[in-house]
């Protein structure tokens, strides 16, 4: 039964195939849906095979070089693995090498731009210091100005209240005058007529005297409005000061903020120059293993060459047995020898030839 079965003609696959239908017809030679490399068939990979074979000039028809191709095909494929795993780590550490010095640039730039910001928010920073400062000395001088003026304000006040006691006084001492002359009046009835210019200029200096009074009410009275208004700018410049004196906190606050973002950007420089390095050191390793899997590339393709040697001395071997055979063959058509060789030497040799 296992002489009957017919298998496929590719020599990687060798499966078993089906006898023919019912009604007979030509048997296969290979499988139909087996698919191998980009999707050829059986047939077609024989015929490459047969192909390459012919292009390094073996005899796909012997027995001895199919032995050969077949150790030579398991030689192959066995380093068909490890060429392409070293292909693949090589393409991996090329893709590795070009992540890391992306990141590496990547990272310095960041610093650059982290760099360049922090030093552009200090420059703001120090020009807004500077402006507060200078809106802080005018506000001083401001304040300076406002007391100097309430100073003023409250010695005009101050005058303006003794102006109004002098008035006052000279009211009081008018009223007297007035009473002393309706006393006078009343104790001189008989002598009103004479007294009536006493009176009517008693009359004219207390009509005075009020005037002065109203006068001196007034000017007390705008003395007060304008203490008032100077209090009420002193307390103005006083809340500007306050107000100013709180910016001015603030910006020092922004300040300290913009010192200590400075120091977090030192210190992710620092970092991200730590992690340079540290990928530099990776970046080393991965040449190293680089050089490695070149060596392991340039041996397996040493043992290439080799085995390539190998199938050159097999060729040799088969050239050297194809002379040995055609000469064999030359010997046995000489007529003399043949004529005086026993039957047995010669029923040997036959066997030897068909061997």
């Amino acid at each position: 039964m296992a002489d009957t079965v017919v298998r496929c003609g590719y020599s990687r696959c060798r499966a078993e195939l089906p006898p023919p239908g019912p009604q007979g017809g030509r048997p296969r030679s290979f499988c139909r849906d087996t698919r191998w490399e980009q999707g050829r068939t059986c047939a077609q990979m024989a015929r490459a095979e047969r192909e390459a074979l012919g292009a390094l000039g073996l005899d796909t028809g012997t027995g001895a070089f199919a032995l050969d191709a077949d150790r030579l095909r398991e030689h192959v494929g066995a380093l068909a693995g490890p060429v392409a795993e070293l292909s693949g780590a090589l393409t991996a550490v090329l893709d590795r090498l070009d992540e890391i010095e992306r990141d590496a640039l990547a990272a310095t730039e960041a610093a650059r731009a982290a760099a360049t910001e922090s030093d552009a928010a200090r420059q703001q920073a120090e020009t807004a210091r500077e402006a507060a400062e200078r809106r802080a000395r005018d506000a001083a001088r401001a304040a300076a100005d406002a007391r100097q003026e309430r100073a003023e304000a409250v010695a005009r006040a101050e005058e303006a209240t003794a102006t109004a006691l002098a008035a006052t006084e000279a009211l009081g001492a008018a009223r007297q005058q007035a009473a002393d002359a309706v006393a006078a009046r009343d104790a001189a009835v008989v002598a009103r007529d004479a007294a009536v210019a006493d009176a009517r200029a008693e009359r004219e200096a207390a009509a005075s005297a009020g005037r002065g009074r109203e006068t001196a009410v007034l000017a007390a009275r705008t003395a007060e409005h304008e203490r008032d208004t100077a209090l009420a700018r002193a307390d103005d410049l006083a809340r500007d000061r306050d107000r100013v004196a709180g910016e001015l906190a603030a910006l020092r606050a922004e300040l300290a903020s913009v010192a200590g973002e400075r120091a977090g950007l030192a210190e992710t420089v620092a970092e991200q120059r730590s992690r340079l390095a540290g990928q530099q050191d990776a970046l080393a390793e991965a040449r190293a293993v680089a050089d490695g899997l070149r060596a392991e590339h340039d041996a397996a393709r040493a043992e290439i060459r080799e085995l390539s040697d190998r199938i050159e001395r097999v060729r040799a071997e088969r050239d050297g047995h194809a002379a040995e055979l055609e000469r064999l063959r030359s010997a046995t058509v000489e007529p003399a020898p043949v004529a005086r060789m026993h039957p047995d030497d010669l029923a040997a040799l036959a066997a030897a030839l068909k061997d």
